[in-house]
């Protein structure tokens, strides 16, 4: 049975006279079932971007290359790959090839080469890339850039120019290991590439997470999905956002199509997969009795030039002088709101802790602490525990760690917008 995209909303479609702005969550789900079938793309690509730079050196670059080898062995046949090593400037260690035995063993005896020098220009990594994965334009094309450093500050406005030029024709998950790189710099290319950031405390782990991207790279076989949104004559998108699995701001990357509907990029997706997004849409108020159509949210995927519609949901507005509808939050609304202010309590507490504002940093991770016992995410509670002692979670009463190891402030901070889910009986 072929995969289909099914598209549901959940909103309280009720506003209080005078009202405008309608939330809703839509949930996309990739499953076996009745509805457009969905086309596989033609084939996946694999690209490897590892920094060579001179901080490289010694372990590090023993386990990368090991981990390269690891990666390599784990393709699968009918898959292409390269590999790009970078430091101030890129180098192909093996173009485009299909993962057959032989390519496996050449591939592998060039990664044995590689040795770690020089400086981080990470535009030219990105440029080098890019140029591989244009060979094969209707594959999913998926990228792992590790790094342990941060990227030249002379490199900062050619780094833009050069996402702008990768954006769209594949996604790239960004991992740094150790601590001596930047967060913010990483999260800048994942964003803009629909990708991942995180963090490898140590060089032992750089395997695991190599094999963990691998193995999900190669479960997506449908490319290109944008979410296409429709809405009325002087409606306005106040925001679009991924919000589950984890927090991606899509606002400022909407594209025309025609007047009134714009497209935001998903990128590829698997089997089974399923994502939340948020929409604010503001409309134009109406009167007690009135109802509207506020939007249109759509699925469409594109290959071989031919788009394809294959999931559809209404966001809806109904105007009402009944107070216990219009008050009523819906439940995911609400859960996901809380999702976002808890991303950005921890972002701008762990900012504070950095400038010494011990008052600040106390305040915003407390509120973090309640928002993530509120909301059941465990797995950010757990990380928050690294930097503050928690004396209540319910009322958010905690106290900062005077010392906090720098890799765990570094995995809080990375995984800051990673959400739970809220359950399917709520």
């Amino acid at each position: 049975m072929s995969n289909k995209f099914t598209a549901e909303v959940f909103q309280n479609q009720y506003l209080s006279e005078g009202a405008k702005e309608v939330h809703a969550i839509m949930t996309v789900t990739v499953e076996e079932g009745e509805g457009v079938a969905v086309a596989a793309s033609t084939g996946r690509l694999f690209g490897i971007i590892c920094d060579i730079s001179g901080s490289m050196g010694g372990n590090k670059i023993h386990a990368a290359k090991e981990a390269m080898v690891k990666v390599v062995n784990l393709l699968p046949e009918d898959a292409h790959f390269f590999i790009v090593t970078g430091a101030g400037k890129a180098s192909v260690v093996f173009p485009v090839s299909k993962a057959t035995f032989d390519k496996k063993q050449q591939a592998i005896a060039a990664i044995k080469n590689i040795m770690a020098n020089g400086g981080t220009l990470m535009s030219t990594w990105l440029a080098e890339a890019l140029k591989q994965f244009t060979k094969i334009p209707d594959a999913v094309r998926q990228a792992l850039l590790l790094t342990d450093g941060q990227n030249d500050d002379s490199d900062e406005q050619q780094l833009k120019k050069v996402l702008q030029m990768c954006e769209g024709i594949f996604q790239c998950d960004c991992r740094g290991v150790g601590t001596d790189w930047r967060v913010a710099q990483l999260r800048e290319i994942a964003t803009k590439l629909l990708g991942t950031t995180d963090i490898i405390p140590n060089v032992e782990m750089i395997e695991a997470d190599f094999r963990a991207i691998l193995e999900k790279a190669m479960s997506k076989d449908v490319s290109d999905v944008s979410l296409r949104l429709w809405t009325p004559q002087g409606a306005k998108v106040l925001f679009c956002k991924q919000v589950s699995p984890d927090i991606v701001d899509l606002t400022h990357r909407a594209k025309s199509v025609k007047p009134q509907v714009v497209d935001y990029p998903t990128g590829a997706w698997g089997k089974k997969e399923s994502r939340d997004y948020h929409f604010c849409i503001e409309v134009n108020p109406g009167n007690v009795g009135d109802e509207m159509l506020a939007g249109r949210a759509s699925l469409v995927y594109t290959l071989n030039g031919t788009e394809t519609k294959v999931a559809e949901a209404r966001i809806l507005a109904t105007w009402t002088d009944d107070d216990a509808k219009s008050t009523k939050i819906n439940r995911r609304v609400a859960h996901y709101t809380g999702q976002a202010e808890l991303a950005e309590s921890i972002q701008e507490g762990l900012e504070a802790r950095s400038r010494g504002d011990i008052e600040v940093a106390t305040a915003k991770l407390g509120k973090a602490v309640q928002l993530a016992h509120e909301s059941g995410n465990e797995a950010t509670a757990k990380l928050l525990k690294t930097v503050v002692d928690v004396q209540d979670a319910p009322t958010g009463t905690v106290k900062l760690k005077r010392e906090v190891a720098k890799e765990d402030a570094m995995a809080l901070e990375t995984r800051s917008t990673k959400t739970t889910r809220i359950s399917k009986s709520q």
